[in-house]
């Protein structure tokens, strides 16, 4: 691990802070360095308003979308809510089929098979449409490269509403509208939103048109919150203040569907946004992985509480099978490496035709946890090999697909994720092109994992004031990480051990210097590193809270340790 101190910002912009807010030293730089500078500025920080969110219409074919959809409503067509199969497409199905359908009743919704359609906008799904007499398709989280897919829904009369966040090609679709704040002649404020955070501008902006407030909409935000949780967005912006609200309604007033996930999957109320990330998402998602992602969207619009309960119970199962799959093909797939020797190259592309389709992604994910470095992991569909690429902190994995698309038959994605498809006899000149284009443009920084420290903390500064200030930064996402810390001059102090049923995590009690209090620290997959705090040590950590024995404490959540000499 390479640990990295954030630069210290400007000290008088934070000692100014620290004295208009009345809060300690530390808190003041850590919100100086989220650009905060001002009271009014944290004001809206800590309290995210409604209020804050843009204009819809300021979106590039809002109101041509709104118009087409008014006129759809007004002429009872059948319109066709669509979207892909993982979490953010699953709740963008939800959202805009469940606005909808309070207007009229012949509203209906597709997600095409991972298996047998892939990503995105299938034929299949268009054949779908055109055979159930759908004039009107709005597609959620994907569309913005299938010229071919539209192309071919024109030529069978079929109006194609695109709402998307995937960064688009040279040439656009030829759709009725293309809502994607990332399009070039876009000049929408914020393009950071998730899939369904471009949904929910849609039902905001026909909600607006026919003059209610935002707040009508704030049912909905659960649905965007675990959306904009999963899909690893910027907790920025507008997605800070749609998920902050959105987190409310998940622990307050949660629809049925999202409550009864929320019951198989925690024992608590309260959750936090890291909550949803690895507890209701990886349910939502593993429908669409091992069964289809039909089963995730039907929980999310259930209205009955008994039906949503034995719908959960049975995903719940299905996550399990997930968890125990992906264990599976993540070791074989760690074999494969070690059997190729790939540690003197610059990436990891692996391939077994009979490895799940559904589960590559998080295979992906762990091969990296282990070997880092960009990865792309195949199996076998159909007449192609299909794949989910995953990238390391820093290296823009798009750029370098971009740059490999000769082999390619289709792929889309993100900066740090992407799927693609190939022909099998072209995976060779692949995986060379692969390892060629990132050996030239990684930087060795980028190479090494990276802990991006915060600031310095001595633990005494650790207080209940302390902490409370520094949880109401959330909700925490990328650009606005939970706050590491570091601390010097750490012992333990004679109580600390290997814990876990393969001694693998490490339990502390920690000392600071001549402070005799000890503050308790927890370090998963850190018990190889026992031996270092036999001696004077130093930590980076975050800080959460221990639920032990109907007690409550602060304790360190240590993510690395090293000597201090």
């Amino acid at each position: 691990m390479r640990w990295t101190l954030k630069p210290e910002p400007n000290p008088k912009k934070v000692a100014l802070l620290a004295k208009v807010l009345n809060i300690d030293r530390t808190n003041a730089r850590l919100l100086v360095q989220r650009g905060i500078g001002t009271y009014e500025e944290a004001k809206a920080f800590f309290r995210p308003s409604l209020e804050n969110l843009h204009d819809p219409f300021l979106m590039k074919d809002m109101d041509v979308a709104v118009e087409r959809i008014e006129k759809a409503l007004e002429q009872g067509e059948n319109i066709l809510v669509y979207g892909d199969y993982d979490v953010d497409g699953t709740t963008s199905v939800a959202l805009v089929s469940k606005y909808l359908k309070t207007k009229q009743d012949n509203i209906s919704t597709y997600v095409p098979d991972r298996d047998n359609e892939g990503y995105g906008i299938s034929f299949q799904g268009i054949d779908f449409a055109d055979d159930n007499g759908f004039s009107l398709v709005i597609a959620l989280d994907c569309g913005t490269k299938a010229l071919d897919k539209i192309a071919y829904a024109n030529d069978k009369k079929i109006d194609f509403i695109i709402c998307d966040h995937h960064t688009p090609g040279e040439k656009l679709p030829d759709s009725i509208a293309l809502l994607n704040p990332k399009r070039e002649d876009c000049d929408y404020p914020y393009d950071e939103l998730s899939g369904c955070g471009i949904g929910f501008k849609l039902i905001q902006a026909l909600s607006q048109k026919e003059g209610d407030s935002v707040a009508s909409l704030v049912p909905y935000l659960d649905l965007v919150a675990t959306s904009i949780a999963a899909d690893i967005v910027p907790m920025t912006g507008e997605n800070r203040v749609l998920c902050f609200h959105g987190l409310q309604v998940i622990n307050e007033n949660p629809s049925v569907g999202i409550a009864a996930l929320k019951n198989v999957a925690y024992d608590k109320e309260i959750l936090t946004i890291t909550d949803v990330v690895f507890g209701i998402a990886p349910r939502i998602n593993a429908a669409g992985r091992l069964k289809h992602a039909n089963y995730a969207v039907d929980i999310l619009i259930e209205q009955d509480e008994n039906k949503a309960h034995d719908m959960a119970v049975a995903i719940n199962e299905i996550n399990t099978d997930r968890k125990d799959l992906d264990k599976k093909i993540t070791q074989e797939a760690l074999a494969q490496i070690n059997t190729q020797n790939l540690q003197d190259v610059y990436t990891t592309v692996v391939y077994d035709e009979n490895w799940h389709k559904g589960v590559i992604g998080i295979v992906a994910s762990r091969l990296i946890e282990t070997h880092y470095k960009p990865t792309i992991v195949f199996t076998k569909s159909g007449d192609f090999i299909t794949a989910s690429a995953r990238s390391v902190k820093g290296y823009n994995l798009y750029e370098a697909l971009l740059a490999c698309d000769e082999y390619i038959e289709q792929w889309g994605g993100h900066k740090y994720a992407a799927g693609l498809r190939i022909k099998l006899k072209n995976l060779k000149k692949f995986k060379i092109r692969f390892e060629e284009v990132v050996r030239n443009s990684i930087k060795p920084e980028q190479r090494v994992p990276e802990i991006r420290i915060d600031s310095e903390l001595f633990l005494s500064e650790i207080s209940p004031k302390f902490y409370r200030i520094l949880e109401q930064m959330a909700p925490f996402g990328p650009q606005n990480m939970h706050p590491i810390f570091t601390a010097n001059g750490l012992r333990d102090n004679g109580m600390g051990k290997k814990v876990g049923a393969d001694q693998t995590h490490l339990k502390l009690s920690i000392i600071e210097g001549a402070n005799p209090k000890t503050y308790n620290g927890i370090g998963f997959n850190l018990g190889e590193k026992y031996a270092l705090t036999k001696q004077p040590f130093k930590a980076t950590f975050t800080l959460d809270e221990n639920h032990w024995n109907g007690r409550t404490s602060i304790q360190l959540k240590i993510k690395d340790l090293k000597e201090d000499f």
